[in-house]
């Protein structure tokens, strides 16, 4: 006989939810900020593709995240 089935349970626990919604997000609205100073204030020849591509990756993997926390705060089981 198989034992009974353990409910799937978050390796985050749902109190921290709007903590880490708001951590994530104010850490990726400063990366994307810092990002744009960058494009706005450096000229063509001097940009570094490289530079670019981790600014944006960082800023969307912390954006993605507090979204996510946002909504599982929210209430929005996604």
């Amino acid at each position: 006989m198989a034992p009974p089935a353990k409910p799937i349970t978050s390796p985050v626990s749902d109190a921290w939810y709007p903590t880490l919604a708001l951590l994530m997000l104010s850490i990726g609205l400063v990366v994307t900020a810092s990002f744009f100073i960058y494009e706005a204030t450096s000229s063509k020849r001097n940009r570094c593709l490289a530079k670019e591509l981790i600014t944006g990756g960082v800023a969307s993997v912390f954006l993605g995240f507090g979204s996510l926390f946002l909504l599982l705060s929210a209430g929005v089981y996604v």
